[in-house]
């Protein structure tokens, strides 16, 4: 889990975003775990050993944090997508490799699999994370005439729901790479490339994941 870029001014508040970033790791770490939230606030803040009191000088709900946790989870894939891909020019590749990359996000990171199989769906119109990253490149493709779409929103939501049922498939069967590819094949014939230039580009090396 990435720290925030942010680094807060003085001693009091660095301590307080520790304590609050240690109570969203305990959630984070619970929600891929279980796949879901049924747990007691005592039990989060054992997780993150901090005190019972302390988690309502960060958090009013149990529902408060379990979404920030999401979102965290969420920005930090996000992040890591936006750094493999940074060097991809083509709309089309990029978007393609964004697939195939979460494909294999079990492997390297299974605690953002686990979010992203359990609450992910609930995510995809959000305003951080995956979801304005995804729509992003879709406008782009889009305004550069890569994708043949009339609405970003309306293929965001299509190309979320085969990409985050997916990832589920990935969790009871053994998907290997040629899956990654066939996916992200279809996607870009979704979005209006032709079938031999989609397969092509869904083939091409992949960049690293940090």
């Amino acid at each position: 889990m990435q720290p925030s870029t942010t680094q807060p001014a003085n001693r009091f508040e660095r301590r307080r975003a520790k304590t609050r970033q240690a109570l969203i790791g305990a959630a984070r770490q619970i929600m891929a775990e279980q796949g879901g939230t049924d747990v007691s606030i005592q039990a989060i803040a054992d997780r993150a050993d901090v005190g019972f009191g302390t988690f309502y000088n960060h958090f009013e709900t149990k529902d408060a944090l379990f979404d920030a946790a999401v979102a965290d989870a969420l920005e930090e894939y996000g992040q890591l997508l936006d750094a493999a891909t940074a060097d991809i020019e083509d709309p089309a590749e990029t978007f393609a490799a964004s697939v195939r990359l979460t494909l294999r996000l079990a492997a390297s990171h299974p605690e953002i699999t686990g979010i992203l199989r359990f609450r992910g769906l609930q995510h995809v119109h959000s305003g951080t994370g995956l979801g304005p990253r995804a729509l992003r490149d879709l406008e782009v493709g889009k305004a550069s005439g890569r994708f043949d779409i009339k609405d970003a929103q309306v293929a965001l939501g299509a190309v979320g729901g085969i990409v985050l049922a997916l990832v589920q498939l990935g969790a009871t069967s053994d998907l290997n790479a040629s899956a990654g590819e066939a996916a992200a094949e279809l996607v870009l014939r979704m979005l209006g490339l032709p079938p031999d230039e989609a397969q092509e580009i869904s083939v091409r090396p992949l960049p690293a994941l940090g």
